[in-house]
């Protein structure tokens, strides 16, 4: 399984990105896929996640600005930032794991890509 994500960067305070996680070698046919983030000297946090079925969940800091999407045709999936503020910042990965439950994702994935640098300035 091989994750790899894109999109990364650097943006003013107010700004949007959009990174995507292009995954390949997985074949599960229910799964869950997430973003996490990793400031420095922070713990690493689940931004939001989405199930195969199509549910989503999202830590409350980033409700109603991101949104994870998943184009199963490209094998890719996405997160849309929107309104970005300086506390976003930090090391981006996405991660994608099997799950045997329907709408319920675990807490650790197994699969992970290498992150993407996201900074924002004011």
């Amino acid at each position: 399984v091989m994750l790899v994500e894109s999109g990364g960067g650097s943006v003013q305070a107010g700004g949007s990105l959009r990174l995507s996680c292009e995954v390949s070698g997985f074949t599960a046919s229910r799964y869950c896929m997430a973003w996490f983030r990793q400031a420095p000297e922070k713990k690493r946090e689940r931004v939001a996640r989405i199930h195969s079925d199509g549910t989503t969940a999202y830590v409350d800091s980033v409700k109603g600005r991101f949104t994870i999407s998943n184009d199963k045709d490209k094998n890719t999936f996405y997160l849309q930032m929107n309104s970005l503020k300086p506390e976003d910042a930090g090391m981006y990965y996405c991660a994608a794991d099997s799950t045997g439950l329907p709408a319920v994702c675990a807490r650790e994935y197994r699969n992970w890509g290498q992150g993407t640098q996201v900074t924002v300035f004011s």
